[in-house]
């Protein structure tokens, strides 16, 4: 099955009307830019003159942002700690045009926050704080009760785990239950250590490493992607599986035949962030009755044009429609 250009733009056309729920780990991204000049007489590393800082929505809060970017309404739901941080964040979000009226604020849990000092294009080190535990019964109950009485404001949720707590057995069980009983698309953009929690949802969206952690098993050649993709849906029946190979492309599983898909990238600065489009643009597209082959499509023309971006970007409607104009479907 192949699909067209204006078909692509018609589904893309309706973005706009979209409200997309993003549950997962709010992470704070720090930059601090500097140079170097000289080794500390302190210890053997670089000494950094800072001249710059600057501050970013990261984790599933820069799955809004690209959902924003391509014309969507956003919401949050995850957790933030009751410290100056958390403000930070709830500022970039709201200042983003995203919904932060689902977020939870826990005193007991620091706001997830990761510091990279960089010098010359280069980063030196990078400096996180944060909790790696998963929730307690009660804020679990919080994030799915603040979730159950919004359900029918959104046309899909996306759980976007980074493996800082939020996301768990319990809670995915219960959002899943309430997506199918709702009929709402659930897709995730999983974390490999928790590759069970996702059985059942809509669609996984996960990068070759994540993949063959879920299976079991090491590609060693192309021949090996079939079997590795049958794999994890047979194990994890997900009604479609995208799996992204960086330079390679994406691999599509599905309920028609399997779908390899050549990157769309012109040029690669940066792959940071891919993830976070593919799924922001992959479940958009379900959200306005796209195929899971013309979701892939966009999801893939997205990331190619992010990738040709240096950090954490975003792609726009506007950048999107200009890279499928210039791309054969």
């Amino acid at each position: 099955m192949k699909t067209s250009k204006k078909r692509l733009k018609t589904i893309i056309s309706k973005f706009k009307n979209k409200n997309i729920l993003v549950v997962g780990d709010l992470i704070l991204d720090h930059y601090i830019f500097g140079k170097v000049e000289r080794i500390s007489p302190e210890a053997p590393v670089p000494v950094v003159w800072a001249n710059k800082e600057d501050f970013m929505c990261g984790g599933a809060a820069n799955v809004g942002v690209n959902l924003v970017a391509l014309g969507a309404k956003t919401s949050l739901c995850g957790v933030l700690g009751d410290d100056h941080f958390g403000g930070v964040l709830t500022s970039l979000v709201k200042r983003g045009r995203i919904d932060p009226s689902l977020i939870v604020k826990d005193k007991h849990r620091p706001t997830t926050l990761k510091t990279r000092i960089m010098a010359h294009h280069q980063q030196v080190v990078r400096v996180d704080w944060e909790s790696l535990e998963f929730l307690n019964l009660n804020l679990n109950k919080l994030i799915f009760d603040k979730v159950r009485k919004n359900i029918n404001r959104f046309d899909a949720i996306i759980i976007e785990d980074y493996g800082k707590g939020v996301i768990n057995p319990a809670l995915v069980g219960e959002l899943v239950g309430l997506a199918k009983k709702k009929h709402k698309i659930i897709t995730v953009d999983p974390k490999e250590e928790h590759l069970d929690y996702y059985e059942n949802v809509t669609a996984l969206t996960p990068n070759l490493k994540e993949a063959q952690v879920a299976a079991g098993m090491k590609v060693r050649s192309k021949d090996d992607l079939s079997l590795l993709g049958d794999i994890v849906m047979e194990k994890l029946r997900p009604q479609a599986l995208l799996i992204t190979l960086g330079e390679d492309g994406m691999m599509l599983f599905g309920p028609d035949k399997t779908q390899h898909i050549p990157t769309a990238a012109l040029e690669v600065f940066d792959v940071s962030g891919a993830g976070d489009t593919v799924i922001a643009a992959f479940t958009l597209a379900l959200s306005c009755g796209a195929s899971f082959l013309e979701a892939a499509y966009i999801a893939n023309f997205a990331a190619g044009v992010v990738v040709g971006k240096l950090g954490a970007a975003s792609a726009t409607k506007k950048e999107l429609l200009q890279r499928i104009n210039e791309h054969n479907v």
